[in-house]
């Protein structure tokens, strides 16, 4: 018997990076998954397209998730994009779009979930992918990123106070990790992880995404019981050191 033995669960960005890592880690773990997705990729478990900036997309396809799983209680909004762009860069457009996936993606899963998971009968949970950055911004740069992440951290706190008791809401705010989103400024020509970057670091180091899935598999499992509202750095001490 795995940890989400009998869980139901449905991961937004499932396809690759952290999303898929989890995927793959709730599967072994026992729960039956549904990955929301733009593209199939290397899914695992029931794959339902969508896409989570697009309301009238988030509101087919969680139906369609919840009927092929047979219910649900635990949604995972790992669905993200990046963009290292300062603010003179950052053009009207980048900055609504990387919000609209982000921040209104996150939204919109939720909101569309929430009904079904409060009527699930069982205890729930919905874990949203943050970032360190969220938190305490590395520096110049990302100027659209850190504000969408920013606020996934303050709206996971919304949440927790509005779906408790019965829906516990997290999110989980990875330092760098070693994903294809990564890979344009996480490492040098010879392929290596920038100096500069691993340095920021108390463990020197990227993490992998399935040590971000254990984190999420933490927060979805009844090991957090008795947790909700928080913001978890899962980021080798970046935040701190």
């Amino acid at each position: 018997m795995g940890r989400l033995a009998g869980r139901k669960i449905l991961i937004t960005g499932g396809a690759s990076g952290i999303g898929r890592s989890t995927a793959s880690l709730f599967l072994r773990e026992g729960a039956a998954v549904a990955v929301l997705d733009r593209s199939a990729g290397g899914s695992e478990g029931v794959f339902v397209p969508g896409d989570v900036a697009d309301p009238d997309s988030v509101q087919q396809a969680v139906p369609a998730a919840v009927a092929a799983l047979g219910g649900l209680d635990g949604v995972v909004n790992a669905a993200g994009i990046f963009s290292a762009a300062g603010l003179a860069d950052t053009t009207a457009d980048l900055f609504s779009r990387t919000l609209a996936v982000n921040l209104t993606g996150t939204f919109l899963v939720v909101q569309a979930a929430a009904p079904i998971l409060l009527a699930s009968g069982a205890p729930a949970t919905i874990v949203n992918i943050g970032s360190g950055v969220g938190i305490t911004p590395t520096g110049p740069g990302s100027t659209a990123y850190v504000a969408s992440k920013g606020g996934v951290i303050a709206m996971t706190k919304a949440l927790a106070m509005e779906l408790a008791p019965s829906v516990r809401v997290n999110v989980v705010c990875p330092g760098m990790v070693d994903t294809p989103m990564t890979q344009g400024f996480l490492r040098n020509a010879a392929g290596a992880v920038e100096p500069e970057l691993a340095a920021r670091y108390a463990l020197r180091r990227p993490a992998a995404p399935e040590e971000i899935a254990a984190a999420i598999l933490f927060l979805t499992s009844a090991d957090s019981s008795f947790v909700t509202g928080i913001a978890l750095p899962v980021d080798g001490g970046r935040t701190f050191h």
